[in-house]
């Protein structure tokens, strides 16, 4: 494949992530599909799914947001990994996509106030719907019980270090699994979001207050899994535009918070930050809110962080690394622990073209494609083949009924049935 035949030959270039090699830097984003029925234990349509996208030519692979601990989500058929028959169904998952020549991250996730405590699963779990603070998230319809309500107000966690510690716990059973590393879910309104909002967080104590105690959570959380697998085996998901379950802050707030904790995280040294960049479709407004104003804060991502996470060569020419970001976490010794620079990648409706011209112009070392993967089983085949111009050749008409699944439906209707062109 020459670079003189591929319209976009810096996405189908290799890139070096940690001691991974990834063939091309077309990243399949996470993607909530509800299909891990029961009990959220993977199975045989999941791994078709996963499969499908590995042989579709995946650079990497980032699994569907996965439960790291029980927890009455709107997607009852969302993954888990806290469970010993869960590990055995992942391990299915990351043995097929590998066979196929792929590499996957298990993407974990704590929805916190997200969930509703008349679920079966938060029965279940035999534990209240938590958050930061005694706050409820505005909206939010859970289908599966009598007249949808929507979200409740949680109860706050007196010790956030428990949650920290379910992190850890399934990051260790996502290694039994055979994942190639895992991805920290801090984005879209879930409970690492809600601790650095301040409209959802309004603690006094050391998880509050301030952008620095606001941002303490998602860091602990990633040094706890740094600890697991080293940080060249995690990733890292922002969105600092918010929007998305109720979450967003005053611009001002939101540069002081957001250059802090990216600033911190990147000192850790992770493989990858995946930036979220603003869309207006991920940006909800309020039901019932007398305004009908939209919640979250448009801001040029990559224009305020991106400078944090890949610093400028002009900048690193006069400064070493270490005094951009600030020192390593907890000692000098996991800087070489990880051997490339923490990689800067970008999602949120880009086209092919767009991505490959920033990877191009230095910005950004890969993109992560999220609803172009839904429909395009094969996409980075298509990318290939010249099928990126401007979205020509590329399935974008998505069945979004189907999205999540329905009970008495096929499972594989609108997962696993969307046509491959190569």
């Amino acid at each position: 494949m020459s670079s003189s035949t591929v319209l976009t030959p810096y996405i189908s270039s290799q890139m070096q992530l940690g001691d991974l090699t990834l063939k091309n830097r077309n990243i399949m984003s996470s993607l909530t599909r509800s299909r891990s029925f029961p009990d959220a234990v993977p199975n045989k349509y999941n791994v078709e799914y996963y499969t499908q996208r590995a042989k579709g030519g995946a650079g990497l692979i980032i699994t569907e947001g996965t439960l790291v601990s029980q927890q009455g989500t709107e997607w009852p058929g969302a993954p888990g990994i806290w469970n010993e028959e869960q590990v055995k169904g992942w391990k299915k998952v990351t043995d097929s996509v590998h066979k196929a020549g792929g590499l996957i991250f298990c993407q974990l996730m704590h929805t916190g106030r997200l969930a509703h405590p008349d679920m079966k699963a938060q029965k279940k779990s035999g534990k209240p719907v938590v958050g930061p603070s005694a706050i409820a998230a505005r909206g939010g319809q859970f289908r599966q019980l009598p007249d949808e309500p929507g979200y409740v107000v949680p109860t706050p966690l007196e010790d956030p270090r428990t949650i920290v510690q379910e992190f850890r716990h399934a990051a260790t059973m996502a290694k039994k699994a055979g994942f190639d590393g895992v991805e920290f879910h801090s984005a879209y309104g879930h409970l690492p979001q809600q601790f650095l909002d301040s409209s959802s967080n309004q603690r006094t104590d050391e998880w509050g207050g301030s952008p620095e105690n606001r941002s303490k959570f998602g860091i602990e959380v990633v040094k706890a899994l740094i600890e697991v697998w080293g940080p060249g085996r995690v990733g890292i998901k922002v969105n600092p535009c918010g929007g998305l379950r109720d979450v967003g802050m005053s611009l001002p707030d939101t540069l002081m918070t957001y250059t802090y904790y990216l600033s911190r995280l990147s000192a850790l040294k992770p493989a990858y930050i995946t930036l979220v960049r603003y869309a207006p479709f991920l940006d909800h407004v309020i039901p019932g809110s007398a305004t009908q104003t939209k919640r979250g804060t448009p801001h040029k991502v990559l224009a305020f962080y991106g400078p944090i996470i890949k610093p400028p060569a002009h900048v690193l020419k006069s400064h070493s690394e270490q005094a951009f970001r600030g020192p390593a976490m907890p000692n000098a010794a996991l800087n070489s622990l990880n051997t490339t620079p923490t990689r800067l990648f970008v999602n949120g409706a880009l086209t092919p073209r767009e991505a490959d011209e920033l990877i191009a112009k230095g910005m950004i070392d890969g993109v992560v494609f999220g609803c172009l993967w839904l429909g395009n089983p094969d996409l980075q085949k298509r990318i290939e083949k010249g099928m990126d111009v401007d979205g020509k050749g590329i399935n974008q008409v998505l069945d979004f009924k189907t999205l999540y699944g329905a009970p008495g439906v096929d499972p594989r209707v609108g997962y696993t049935d969307y046509p491959t062109a190569t």
